[in-house]
């Protein structure tokens, strides 16, 4: 699949001033978030996001807001909805980092790592499609929706019709 929908950035080309970019999918790019996201639909996608490098440690911060309107299946009913998804998140890159220096890390569970710089360049589109990934709902399901489970026979009168359980294994016994 063609990336449609890509801002990528060098990270030596980043600096301690913080820098706002500001990333709006266009018709075809939105095509592609569907794709990826594998919803029925994508209707907009905007994003706001903040970038710069911490003087001491280097580390790359990324910060800012996702805004989506997408098209989802209900899971109850099956019905197609639209709802409005906004996340606000805050990511690390270490530049400096490897994959092999991370496996060697003793991790602390508290604590989150920081993301390692592939090719020397972050996608600022990725990290905003990640990020409003992580807050979609796995079971999405229309406003007011509630799912009540309808049990095919009556649990008594099928106890009632086998007699107590124990009582057979009794039988069995015999």
């Amino acid at each position: 699949m063609q990336n449609l929908f890509s801002y990528p950035l060098n990270v030596d080309d980043l600096s301690v001033h913080e820098k706002k970019f500001n990333l709006t999918a266009d018709k075809n790019a939105l095509a592609y978030i569907r794709d990826i996201l594998k919803v029925p639909d994508v209707k907009s996608f905007q994003a706001e996001i903040y970038v710069r490098t911490e003087r001491d440690t280097r580390l790359i911060i990324v910060h800012g807001t996702v805004e989506a309107e997408l098209e989802l299946q209900s899971v109850i009913s099956l019905e197609n909805f639209l709802k409005k998804h906004t996340a606000r998140f805050e990511v690390v890159f270490d530049p400096a980092a490897t994959p092999q220096q991370q496996k060697e890390l003793e991790v602390d569970f508290a604590e989150d790592l920081p993301d390692i710089v592939n090719g020397g360049k972050i996608d600022l589109a990725d990290i905003a499609i990640e990020q409003l990934a992580l807050v979609m709902d796995d079971y999405p399901r229309k406003e007011g929706e509630v799912f009540s489970f309808q049990p095919e026979f009556n649990e008594d009168e099928e106890e009632k019709a086998a007699g107590n359980p124990f009582n057979v294994l009794k039988k069995l016994k015999k």
